[in-house]
């Protein structure tokens, strides 16, 4: 039975090391990358080096990057040459994508030749394609192959290989021609042939499309892993399950930065500085800052409106607010929508059409509300009443056409979606709302 971690901590704090080699056998790789990365570096370096060739590796491809380089920094030579020629392909590039200059030197040094060519290869695709995020280890069987012949096959390439689940059928010139499951050869008889047996119909991504739009391909067909090939179809890689999951976390924490107008940063928050976060932070918050000057000069120009009617200043919070809430709403669900590749920026006219219903129903259930709250408050001010429950449900309407198109309108311009989000979606609602409110009581109240 595997130690926790208080015990591990323990153990630590205790110099118990001999008792710690003998428990390491004993702990899952993602645990034990867990502990280390609580630990001052040096007995990290003491506790890494007692761990077996394999588990090392594995270990070391669940570490935080920040702490991947303080490891390559310590290790000799030889430790990292073992480390680096038996880590996954995806997952040493990943690595190399966000380290400095000189350490990578230090790695594709350390690596042995076919190693460094590979990772050449895949560093030279784009940075978020589907090419950048693959392996190009999974097992490749032949048309002519036999069942029998293929589980030979598997078993003995099968354990330098991400996955055997799916195995991919191609030719000499790794053009690939369909698919063929483990489960499939284990049922069928010894002497069928590859051919036979395989699907012909493959999905598959090429290696310059969207790691987003691979990672969802995968999870909309429950694939464990996805074929990627260049141009001619030739097979170059794969991407597993658990990459494509890396990809949408990835994809959905910068989603819900941008949403909350803060630049993506990849580093955990409370290993970034204060200086990165203020940075990450202040352009939004100054270009918010001044688009709100639209809304204090809108309001300066009804100054006497005011004046004549002190009472329509107590409403112009509500009606921001909830015209801003209502953008939100769309905004969010439409952006998920454009994720999940439910819709495209050309249904635009069918999600107007639907945010203009919704925004009817609920603008009107608020209206109503509004009046009869308003009618009972403010006793003889029955025309305010009406004029707030129009620009209300004027605003809502307004704030949900603009909450949905908007979205559309950034992904049309290869924008990222979230850019539109509540922040700036809420300052245009608020000019919006503002301009609909007091023309409305101009109009009503003759001010």
């Amino acid at each position: 039975m595997s130690i926790n971690k208080e015990r591990f901590m323990e153990l630590i704090k205790q110099h118990e090391y001999n008792v710690i080699k003998k428990e390491l056998q004993n702990i899952n790789e993602i645990d034990i990358a867990t502990y280390l990365e609580e630990l001052p570096t040096e007995e990290m370096i003491i506790v890494f080096r007692m761990l077996s060739k394999d588990q090392a590796c594995d270990v070391f491809a669940e570490l935080e990057q920040s702490i991947q380089h303080k490891m390559i920094e310590t290790m000799s030579d030889q430790e990292l040459c073992a480390v680096v020629n038996d880590l996954a392909i995806d997952d040493a590039v990943d690595m190399l994508e966000e380290m400095p200059a000189f350490l990578v030197q230090r790695v594709l040094k350390a690596a042995d030749s076919d190693m460094r060519d590979t990772i050449n290869q895949f560093m030279n695709y784009p940075e978020d394609s589907a090419g950048s995020v693959m392996t190009p280890e999974f097992v490749g069987l032949k048309e002519s192959m036999t069942v029998k012949e293929a589980i030979e096959h598997i078993r003995k390439n099968g354990e330098d290989s991400e996955t055997i689940y799916t195995c991919y059928v191609m030719d000499a010139t790794r053009i690939l021609y369909g698919i063929v499951s483990v489960r499939t050869l284990l049922v069928s008889k010894d002497d069928t042939l590859i051919s036979e047996i395989m699907e012909k119909n493959v999905i598959s991504v090429r290696t310059d499309e969207d790691q987003e739009a691979a990672a969802n391909l995968l999870k909309k067909y429950d694939f464990m892993s996805l074929p990627v090939v260049d141009k001619e179809n030739r097979l170059v890689g794969i991407i597993t399950y658990d990459d494509a999951m890396d990809v949408i976390e990835e994809e959905t924490t910068e989603d819900i930065e941008r949403m909350g107008a803060v630049e993506p940063s990849e580093k955990p928050y409370l290993k970034t500085s204060v200086v990165e976060l203020s940075k990450n932070r202040i352009v939004w918050l100054l270009v918010l800052m001044i688009t709100d000057m639209i809304s204090g000069g809108i309001l300066s120009k009804w100054q006497d409106a005011f004046t004549a009617m002190p009472v329509l200043i107590a409403f112009i919070p509500m009606l921001t607010d909830t015209g801003g809430n209502a953008g939100g709403q769309s905004s969010t669900l439409i952006i998920r929508s454009l994720a999940m590749g439910e819709i495209t920026p050309a249904d635009w006219f069918k999600v107007w059409w639907k945010e203009a219903r919704v925004a009817a129903i609920c603008g009107f259930i608020l209206a109503l509300f509004d009046v009869i709250r308003i009618w009972i408050m403010y006793p003889g001010q029955g025309l305010v009443a009406i004029t707030i429950g129009i620009a209300l449900f004027c605003t809502v309407i307004m704030a949900k056409s603009v909450g949905g198109i908007l979205p559309l309108i950034a992904s049309k311009l290869k924008l990222d979606p979230a850019v539109m989000a509540s922040p700036v979606i809420t300052t245009i609602v608020d000019a919006g709302s503002l301009l609909i409110y007091l023309n409305t009581a101009s109009i009503l109240l003759h001010i």
